[in-house]
């Protein structure tokens, strides 16, 4: 039978309180996209959602947006929630806590596989959500940065 990653087992008290490099570098805040995959997504007001896939950035490998599947809430689409927009995740309950009311997330700009995810676009997002885009801030970084 094996415990845990070993089929070592150790009987030394001492040892089992000695903390290795892995462990010390472990995050228990730390997902995979995948684990995130299913989560029902959580509105001020209610459920609205689940999250069927995620918008990367090639360039950075930051995740831009998740791709929320509304179908078994509204009359359904698929719309587009930005991680900023995230106010916190249940991995127990298995929900994503956003801070836009159902209302929002219902009106919100659809988005489809054909769906060209343009500035226009992500800009249309962003204002009908009444927040700042992330390009603004990486702008602002990238400018300091210069200077």
């Amino acid at each position: 039978m094996m415990w845990g990653s070993y089929s070592y087992i150790s009987r030394d008290r001492d040892e089992w309180k000695r903390v290795t490099h892995h462990e010390k570098m472990w995050d228990p805040n730390l997902r995979s996209t995948h684990d995130v995959i299913g989560h029902h997504i959580q509105a001020v007001d209610g459920e609205i959602g689940h999250v069927v896939d995620f918008i990367i950035d090639e360039a950075t490998w930051a995740i831009r947006y998740l791709i929320v599947d509304t179908h078994n809430w509204l009359p359904g689409k698929m719309v587009l929630v930005s991680p900023g927009w995230i106010k916190s995740i249940s991995w127990l309950d298995s929900k994503v806590f956003i801070n836009h009311t159902k209302e929002a997330v219902k009106m919100s700009p659809e988005y489809t596989d054909q769906s060209l995810l343009t500035r226009d676009y992500e800009s249309e997002l962003h204002n009908h959500y009444q927040s700042q885009g992330y390009w603004v801030d990486e702008e602002t970084v990238h400018d300091h940065s210069l200077k």
